[in-house]
């Protein structure tokens, strides 16, 4: 991810002191994503979202909490190679599950799944 977008998704949790105060779970994991991926010092890494190390620290901690409890990383794309058709591909059958508020929801079909979260979003 960009650090620049995460920049300034950190910044929407921003308070009128300049403190960052109740970051979102989701933001949280892609911190420690971003933070596990960066290959330069963590001194750049936390400049280069608007933070320093104090900071970081906490927040790095409880993403790794998260992620140890089970909680699912944010939404990442992959692409499915064979597909030719791009403007209505094929229903791809396949069996999803989704967690959400403590109970599973299964889905046969990509289409369905991608219909039920146009519906809740």
């Amino acid at each position: 991810m960009d650090l620049e977008i995460l920049k300034k998704k950190l910044s929407s949790f921003r308070g009128e002191g300049g403190r960052v105060t109740k970051v979102s779970d989701e933001l949280l994991l892609e911190i420690l994503i971003a933070w596990e991926n960066w290959t330069g010092s963590s001194r750049d890494f936390y400049s280069a979202i608007g933070s320093n190390h104090k900071k970081m620290a906490r927040m790095i901690g409880k993403a790794k909490q998260l992620r140890r409890d089970g909680v699912v990383a944010p939404f990442q794309e992959i692409a499915i190679e064979g597909i030719t058709d791009s403007v209505s591909p094929p229903a791809i059958p396949c069996d999803i599950e989704l967690q959400e508020k403590g109970k599973i929801i299964r889905f046969r079909k990509v289409d369905l799944l991608v219909e039920y979260l146009k519906k809740v979003s």
